[in-house]
Order: structure tokens, then C-alpha cells, then sequence
């Protein structure tokens, strides 16, 4: 039996009076991927930066590796080996490749970040070529690339990606998926992912979640859901 790395139990989350979260429970074992699936504003984006610590959690636990964080600081959230590649990339435009992935590895010993660059580099070779080219010129591919191989610097246990798929090409979507999964298959890694493109996340996903409104309506293993006659006509139509 796999360790327990996340435990998302009872959360609520408002943003002022208007509840965004209702109940939200979910767990994530060590060396699983599990895929948070549902339409735009369903909430899914608002559970990942909830775990965060921004916007805190009104009722319920986030447990983190045994700890509760459901109280704490975003700093010290991300202090606890959690990584997120965010929605839109958010990578820092004005500094080069080299330099967003070294603020990726700001929290890491020194010893360690020619190997973990070796790691990233490896993974996203395009990177490599583009080391000193500023992030802001990179191609919505390329930053995305960016955003997850700076997540990936600071040695995450939990890596969080939101909408990792969002505006991009089919192709660069298949490689980035790839990636993932090529990750958790030889280093562990576990990685919860929220997005949009439900056939690809449930093709990828040990399990998976369908969000509505703020609930989860719906869990079970990424091939049970895409097998749901629900889930295929709400979200599945026309997939490729």
C-alpha cells in the first residue's frame, strides 16, 4: 500500500461570500497521478491554489506528508517540497531560460543544481538551446516546457500542474504528457493535475476526480471515468 501523500478532507474555500469549494475531499498517494477533471470555473484551478494557502481554506484539512498546512503560510507551504507549474506559465519573461530555472532551484542545495539542470535539460532539450534566451521571446510551448522544468528544480515530492495543456499545440501537449508520465514511471514522481483536456488527463491518471460546481461528483481510475457514458458526454466529445 502506497504512502499517503495528500488528504484534501471537508475543504471549503470562499471568495468573499460566494462559496468555490463545497466539501471538497481527495487524496493523493505517493508515486500516483491523479488528474482533477471538470469544465472551466468549476472550481479546479481554486482547489490547486487552496492547497497552496492562497486563498486559505474556510472549513476542512490539507495534509501534506503527514502534517497539517491547511494553516500556514504560502512560503512555508512551498518550504514543504510541494512544486506547482501555475495556469497562463507565469514564468519570469525579462530573465533567460538558465535564470528562471535557477529561481526554480532557489530553495535546493548548490551541490545539486548541475544535475537536476542535466535532469530538466534532458527532458526538454529545447531548453537547453534556448539557456540564454529570455523567457518572454519562448513560444507558448516552450514556456509551458519552462514553467514545469522550474517546478522540477526544487526536487518536488508533489508536483502541482494547472491546465499544463491550455492553448497549446496537439503535438507539444502529446510530449509535455509524455514527459510526465515518463517522470513518475522512473523517479516516482507524484503529480496532481488539474486540466481542462480530460482525455489526455485520463489517459495519463492512475485516478482521477470530476469536479462541478465547487463538488466532486465523480472518482474513480483514469480508464473507469473515461469509460463513463457521464464523463464522455460531458467532456470527451470529439476527443483525440
Amino acid at each position: 500500500m502506497s504512502e499517503m501523500l495528500l488528504q484534501v478532507r471537508g475543504v471549503e474555500t470562499y471568495y468573499g461570500n460566494i462559496i468555490a469549494l463545497r466539501g471538497v475531499d481527495l487524496d493523493v498517494q505517493q508515486g500516483e497521478i491523479v488528474t482533477l477533471i471538470g469544465a472551466n470555473g468549476a472550481g479546479k484551478t481554486t482547489l490547486m491554489m487552496t492547497i497552496c494557502g492562497t486563498p486559505r481554506a474556510r472549513e476542512g484539512q490539507i495534509i501534506f506528508d503527514g502534517e497539517d498546512i491547511t494553516q500556514l503560510p504560502t512560503h512555508d507551504i512551498m518550504h514543504r517540497s510541494i512544486a506547482q507549474s501555475p495556469e497562463g506559465r507565469r514564468i519570469f519573461p525579462r530573465m533567460t531560460v538558465l535564470e528562471n530555472l535557477q529561481m526554480g532551484a532557489i530553495l535546493n542545495e548548490e551541490e545539486t543544481f548541475g544535475e537536476d539542470l542535466e535532469l530538466v535539460y534532458g527532458l526538454f532539450p529545447v531548453l537547453a538551446e534556448r539557456s540564454e534566451q529570455r523567457g518572454g521571446t519562448l513560444s507558448g510551448g516552450e514556456q509551458q516546457m519552462l514553467a514545469i522544468a522550474r517546478a522540477l528544480m526544487g526536487r518536488p515530492k508533489l508536483l502541482l500542474l494547472d491546465e499544463p495543456s491550455l492553448g497549446l499545440a496537439p503535438k507539444i501537449v502529446k510530449q509535455i504528457f509524455s514527459v510526465i508520465k515518463d517522470l513518475n514511471a522512473s523517479r516516482g514522481l507524484t503529480v496532481f493535475l488539474v486540466e481542462q483536456n480530460a482525455y489526455h488527463a485520463l489517459k495519463l491518471a492512475d485516478r482521477g476526480y470530476v469536479m462541478v460546481n465547487g463538488r466532486i461528483t465523480m472518482t474513480g481510475t483514469g480508464s473507469e471515468l473515461l469509460h463513463k457514458e457521464e464523463v464522455r458526454a460531458a467532456y470527451l466529445e470529439g476527443a483525440v
